[in-house]
């Protein structure tokens, strides 16, 4: 399930969704694609949100006092959007901020679906038990492996790497 709380001053708007630029189907059918490709199973329960709300679930969950781009909760942590789903069949929830997303696709040149779609591969590698934060780049390969898999644009964490590049689409 994705779910989406629109960035204040869209609350308004008739299509969210369509204002945005962005499918909640096809969102999910890439979320899918994505947890096949990382051979992740059950449900993953997706947040699209804003910077207040990625700030406060940041505070809440890691102590950092700071807006982010996605957090991961894996099944077995809290349940953080929709209560506490139980089983095999439930993976965890993921929430990205739109409005980072949109600073970083500005960024890297690309449009907010391409970007979200790279925070929703990056929100399962996690759910998956990638830690970049404490691997030794299994995490980095496989994601860029990942990203060429599903036709995405620069890597989140090989973002770091190098300076941002412009996507050449042929």
């Amino acid at each position: 399930m994705i779910t989406l709380e629109p960035p204040r001053g869209m609350a308004d708007e008739a299509d969210t969704w369509l204002k945005l630029g962005l499918s909640a189907s096809g969102l999910g059918r890439f979320l899918r694609a994505a947890q096949k490709a990382a051979g992740l199973a059950g449900e993953v329960q997706v947040l699209l949100a804003d910077d207040s709300t990625l700030k406060r679930l940041n505070r809440t969950f890691r102590g950092k006092n700071q807006p982010t781009d996605v957090l991961s909760f894996p099944a077995g942590a809290t349940a953080v959007f929709f209560g506490d789903p139980e089983g095999p069949e439930f993976a965890g929830d993921l929430a990205i901020s739109l409005e980072t997303a949109a600073r970083q696709a500005a960024r890297f040149g690309h449009s907010l679906r391409d970007e979200v779609r790279v925070l929703l591969l990056h929100g399962v590698l996690h759910l998956a038990g990638l830690d970049h934060e404490s691997d030794s780049g299994e995490m980095a390969a496989r994601e860029a492996e990942l990203r060429r898999k599903l036709g995405l644009p620069t890597s989140l964490i090989g973002r770091t790497a190098g300076p941002p590049r412009k996507r050449v689409r042929a």
